[in-house]
């Protein structure tokens, strides 16, 4: 039986030193994932308002557990994950009680910003068109302070600017109740306006514009697979916001694509 023991101990030899291999290869994605050290801040559509399942300690910021940024981290284990999104927050608010979560350790930021400041909550073509105004000629310039304080803030950071999708797939608009047409078209373009904003303003700070319209198209308002809520008169923070399917199947790829 002698020669039974010698072959199984070079069996568990040969195990061992594949178990070891396996091991090695792997850690290169492990040192990877442990040395991110990720902070995600921003509005609404960072925070998760619409995802449902909110995060009971962030109170009127309704930051959920569905959100992207929880679900990224929760998918890659950085080292370490804070999210200081907050619904309703500004360009304004992102500077006087965001950034201060950041560090010169943070290696990996996201952030959606600009639709509260340019105030694309109102569907009247009156209040859309003030608003593109704004977004043209006020916006640029805090995009910007907000950028370079962020890169002040955490200087060896990737930052990832998201935008924003459209909201109505207007293919369907004759056939779907609700504002008309020329309000739909109106909202889609405030849109737009917003995400030409903010990739310039990625671009010009050195920064990472991930446009996520591609991935919401055929799933908009008006479509029967829509991943944004219409108009809720019961959950009006709800209102174009992106569901649950939104988050994850919408904003989630987008940024895991631009993260790298």
């Amino acid at each position: 039986m002698g020669w039974f023991v010698r072959i199984s101990r070079v069996i568990f030899g040969i195990a061992v030193l594949a178990s070891s291999a396996g091991l090695l290869a792997a850690s290169p994605a492990a040192n990877a994932a442990s040395a991110i050290h990720y902070v995600a801040l921003g509005d609404s559509y960072s925070s998760g308002v619409g995802a449902g399942d909110y995060i009971s300690s962030s109170g009127s910021c309704e930051r959920s557990s569905l959100s992207y940024p929880e679900q990224w981290a929760d998918a890659n284990s950085p080292a370490s994950f804070v999210s200081v999104a907050c619904s309703g927050a500004t360009t304004a608010d992102v500077l006087s009680s965001q950034v201060s979560a950041l560090s010169p350790s943070t290696t990996l930021v996201s952030i959606t910003i600009g639709g509260n400041d340019a105030g694309f909550a109102s569907s009247c073509l009156n209040a859309v068109s003030a608003s593109e105004a704004y977004v043209a000629d006020e916006l640029p310039a805090r995009l910007d302070t907000t950028l370079q304080t962020i890169r002040a803030d955490a200087p060896a950071a990737k930052i990832l600017v998201l935008g924003y999708p459209d909201l109505y797939d207007l293919s369907k608009s004759n056939s779907c109740i609700g504002l008309s047409t020329a309000d739909r078209t109106a909202l889609n373009q405030g849109a737009g306006d917003l995400d030409s904003a903010l990739a310039t303003a990625a671009a010009a700070q050195g920064d990472t514009f991930a446009d996520v319209r591609s991935q919401f198209a055929g799933h908009e308002i008006c479509d029967s697979g829509s991943w944004l809520h219409s108009v809720d008169i019961f959950s009006i923070s709800s209102s174009y916001h992106p569901t649950a399917a939104g988050q994850e199947i919408g904003y989630l790829p987008a940024f895991t694509s631009a993260a790298g």
